[in-house]
C-alpha cells in the first residue's frame, strides 16, 4: 500500500467481517450479541428480538462499554441483554 493510500484511508483489501455469535433464547425472546469493533477492542452491543401480541419486535442493544477480546465482549453483550430483559421485559420494545 502506497504512502499516499495509507494517508488518506485506503486499504489493501476488503474489511474482514467478524464471525457472528449464536443467538440465545433467555425468557421468550432472542439475544444476538453483536460486538462492534471500536478502536482495536469491541463495544458491547446485542440484537434483542421478542414476539409482542404476535409481532415481532426488536431493540438494539449499545454501551459505551468496550472490551479488549471479543469472546469476553460476545459473552458480556449477552448478560447485559439478559440483565435488561430481566428489569424490562417487553417493555423494551416500547
Amino acid at each position: 500500500m502506497s504512502f499516499w493510500s495509507r494517508l488518506f484511508g485506503g486499504s489493501s483489501g476488503p474489511a474482514k467481517a467478524e464471525p457472528q455469535a449464536e443467538a440465545v433464547e433467555y425468557s421468550g425472546f432472542r439475544i444476538f450479541p453483536t460486538p462492534q469493533p471500536a478502536e482495536g477492542q469491541f463495544r458491547i452491543a446485542a440484537r434483542i428480538e421478542g414476539e409482542v401480541n404476535g409481532e415481532t419486535k426488536v431493540h438494539e442493544l449499545i454501551r459505551a462499554d468496550v472490551i479488549r477480546d471479543r469472546d469476553e465482549a460476545v459473552e458480556a453483550s449477552i448478560r447485559k441483554a439478559k440483565q435488561m430483559i430481566d428489569e424490562q421485559g417487553s417493555r423494551l420494545f416500547g
